[in-house]
């Protein structure tokens, strides 16, 4: 279960680095005309990546700790931002991709481009534990 936990959520820092520095950066340049329809293809393909990844680390995750005799302090810290990274992504994220489906803001795509730094560095730092805890 570790191992497929360790992969499902390598696979999510992966997939976040590379939203992070270069598909978000790259929302500024796509044509004002396309930007609609783009945002919409982007939001339905993305889900076929990131749910499931997401499912996969959160349900491997819950086996983890269920089958866990005493919770680890890793294991408890990495659940904790695991859970922050989901709450995160439905309060803002998926509000934010549903406004840039009524267009291009450039102020949008600015802030979600700095508050995504926020989930890339809490799915880098799961890694970071995860790891250290299968050492």
């Amino acid at each position: 279960m570790l191992i497929l936990h360790l992969i499902a959520t390598s696979v999510m820092v992966g997939v976040i680095w590379v939203i992070q520095l270069v598909h978000y950066p790259s929302f500024h340049f796509v044509e004002l005309k396309q930007y609609t329809t783009f945002q919409r293809f982007h939001m339905a393909r993305i889900s076929y990546v990131v749910i499931p990844a997401m499912l996969t680390e959160l349900f491997t995750l819950i086996l983890i700790v269920i089958s866990m005799d005493q919770i680890d302090t890793l294991v408890l810290a990495s659940a904790v931002l695991l859970i922050f990274i989901w709450l995160m992504t439905a309060v803002f994220f998926s509000g934010v991709h549903q406004k840039l489906t009524l267009g291009y803001d450039q102020t949008v795509v600015d802030k979600l481009v700095k508050l995504n730094w926020g989930r890339t560095l809490l799915w880098t730092l799961r890694l970071l534990l995860i790891s250290i805890y299968m050492l």
